[in-house]
């Protein structure tokens, strides 16, 4: 027994560099996912539930899968941070970036491959707390204005879905909120993590009971790469399986329960 554990004991710094040292990917995986030799992740500042700004970089569960996947590839990783996803979905042609971090959407899947989801949210509103308005059902009505960040997900949902409410647009979702509040409009949407803290800290505004949308976050990469798309795909599998997610999102102050199955 003794001589095992001094063969265990020796060969572990071995088992744990085996265990992390990268696989070399086909070639066309590269070519799809790190063109430059870097692995360029599009990091949304905006939703605060997968990515925060700090002092020493971006930092958050989005932040953390970029890493892992850079390291499965063997490559450096390097972030391109946005204000908002609007920006992260209309430069998806630029070139900048290799892969993203942003809500499933039929418009967005024009120009990128997703992934399955790694994350659900849910859309919600904030209204004034004398507003009439009593779920997200009623928001929908003339002479409503609903403040939204531009190109975020529940913007492209409810350019689609309401009918009689007027959507006002903000650079970016956290101006939303301003705007929402500056102007005395009648109602808010965006994720309802920040939407609660923020009703949390101002009374004359409350959270809708409930929600307008569930929102799937996913990865994803430009289209017309299928062999990185393959791989980015099998790689939040694994991420999932392995509970990177929901240790990403706990670390980083968000609920885990969040996680994707």
């Amino acid at each position: 027994m003794r001589i095992l554990a001094a063969l265990c004991w020796l060969l572990a710094p071995a088992l744990a560099h085996a265990e992390t040292k990268p696989v070399v990917p086909d070639p066309a995986v590269l070519h799809d996912l790190a063109p430059t030799g870097t692995l360029r992740a599009a990091i949304n500042l905006g939703n605060p539930v997968l990515a925060q700004a700090g002092p020493g970089g971006p930092a958050g569960v989005s932040v953390d899968l970029a890493r892992a996947l850079a390291a499965r590839l063997g490559v450096p990783v390097a972030f391109v941070t946005f204000p908002g996803a609007g920006a992260v979905s209309g430069s998806a042609g630029s070139g900048t970036w290799d892969i993203c971090f942003l809500a499933i959407d039929p418009k967005r899947a024009e120009g990128i491959a997703f992934t399955a989801p790694y994350v659900l949210i849910a859309g919600s509103y904030l209204v004034p707390e004398s507003s009439p308005i009593r779920s997200p059902e009623a928001v929908d009505r003339d002479g409503v204005r609903v403040s939204v960040g531009r190109g975020s997900a529940y913007d492209l949902f409810l350019s689609r879905s309401l009918k009689h409410a007027t959507l006002v647009r903000a650079p970016t979702s956290a101006e939303a909120i301003t705007a929402f509040a500056q102007d005395g409009l009648e109602a808010a949407a965006g994720v309802a993590q920040p939407l609660a803290v923020y009703a949390a800290a101002h009374p004359e505004v409350r959270l809708l009971p409930g929600h307008f949308m569930e929102i799937p976050q996913a990865m994803g990469l430009p289209v017309g790469r299928p062999a990185g798309a393959a791989y980015l795909a099998d790689f939040l599998a694994q991420a999932k399986r392995d509970g990177l997610v929901r240790r990403g999102l706990e670390v980083s102050g968000q609920d885990p329960g969040l996680a994707a199955p």
